[in-house]
């Protein structure tokens, strides 16, 4: 499994608020969701975002609340990974249960900048900034982990079994 996209940069302890604002917490349709992700941290990244574009962050990424509502609307958004330092527990949880590939890695979060090329291997978690040429390594997923983002998500990697 790869990815490949344009990078959005994002600092610290981004929560699950601004990622999805509380007052769009009346819907779980993900086409909906996507409308207002990252809204309030950055109002104009829906209309910037393409598919397959690739979010950078900091520490604690989505941290806050523990809604599902965050992983959905950034895969939703068309976001084909997310890369951080490190990771809220259970918004990490929640994205590998929705099928949205995350990967920590510290040096490639402090080093990616906006707008820079980057690519993913997961099978191997080697993050490529295409625009700089340098390589970082994440933490790859293990092979379960894989199926589960592969199906889309732990409930259709479980029907599908």
């Amino acid at each position: 499994m790869e990815a490949k996209g344009r990078v959005f940069k994002f600092g610290d302890n981004v929560d699950t608020d601004v990622i999805i604002p509380a007052r769009y917490l009346n819907s779980s349709d993900p086409a909906e969701l996507a409308k207002h992700c990252m809204e309030d941290i950055d109002a104009e990244f829906v209309n910037k975002a393409a598919k397959g574009d690739i979010i950078v962050a900091e520490k604690n990424f989505g941290c806050g609340s523990s809604r599902e509502h965050a992983p959905i609307a950034i895969k939703a958004a068309g976001v084909s990974c997310v890369i951080a330092e490190t990771f809220a527990r259970i918004f990490y949880r929640n994205a590998i249960n929705i099928g949205l590939p995350i990967i920590e890695c510290a040096e490639a979060s402090r080093e990616i900048k906006e707008g820079d090329i980057v690519e993913i291997d997961f099978n191997s978690g080697v993050i490529t900034d295409v625009t700089t040429g340098k390589n970082f390594q994440g933490q790859a997923f293990p092979p379960f982990m894989q199926k589960i983002i592969a199906e889309g998500g732990l409930i259709n990697y479980i029907n599908h079994k």
